[in-house]
């Protein structure tokens, strides 16, 4: 069996099984764990586990992760960066700055979906990733969901901690429905109309637009029928390139 290991800035996100993702398991990311508090909580996942394959946009938590899974595991995780096969070029000015997640997320995407793309992942930041021909040809990001939430909220003393609920309408009647009317549909129109100036400067109309991250789940139903939601998909890029580095 293998592990791979999503570690975000918000959640780590672990899938289970052997080529394909059979059970899904989501924390939420403490920088302030150590390597054997993360043992602690995650030893129940390894069980027949052998191989272990990680996409980490958090460089403090990598030495824990690496230190635990080899001490405890005595398995050597294989973290996507330089050197790692994926089947993704990437064609920016730094191809090194571009996060081990899009990376993994590509792959999956041409794993699933064919070699041209646009993903929005949503998580900390949202995320906009053209793809042509298997080469990621730029990103866009901006402030994700969920932190537009927190940002509002901390800045503004007489909102309340709220939770998204799916707005009714465009206008709300009282506070809780004018945040969620005002942050949902505001992200809603942000991503449709990224993605139609992205497929625009691509040159490229009917390609697959792909939906993935932990706050597209605020959405579903929401958006478009050309808007395909992928929970999985860096997941199942890692699950690609475990096989193509095996």
């Amino acid at each position: 069996m293998k592990l791979y290991i999503d570690i975000g800035n918000s959640d780590i996100v672990i899938g289970k099984g052997n080529g394909s993702i059979e059970e899904t398991y989501r924390y939420h990311t403490d920088f302030k764990k150590s390597g054997d508090e993360y043992y602690a909580l995650l030893k129940h996942l390894f069980h027949d586990v052998d191989h272990v394959v990680i996409a980490s946009v958090a460089p403090k938590l990598n030495e824990a992760f690496k230190t635990f899974i080899k001490r405890y595991f005595g398995i050597t995780p294989l973290f996507v960066g330089p050197g790692v096969k994926t089947g993704v070029k990437i064609k920016t000015d730094y191809p090194q700055e571009v996060g081990a997640d899009l990376v993994a997320a590509a792959t999956g995407a041409i794993a699933h979906y064919g070699p041209d793309a646009v993903i929005i992942d949503m998580g900390t930041a949202t995320t906009f990733t053209y793809m042509e021909a298997g080469e990621i040809k730029g990103v866009s990001i901006t402030i994700g969901l969920d932190s537009s939430k927190d940002a509002l909220v901390e800045n503004a003393q007489q909102l309340l901690q709220f939770e998204f609920q799916k707005p009714k309408k465009i206008l709300g009647t009282n506070t809780i429905e004018a945040l969620n009317a005002g942050l949902l549909y505001g992200h809603i129109f942000q991503i449709e109309g990224m993605v139609d100036r992205v497929l625009s400067h691509g040159g490229k109309e009917d390609i697959p637009v792909l939906v993935t991250g932990g706050s597209s789940r605020h959405l579903e139903g929401h958006l478009p029928a050309r808007f395909h939601f992928d929970d999985h998909l860096v997941l199942k890029g890692l699950v690609a390139i475990a096989e193509k580095n095996a």
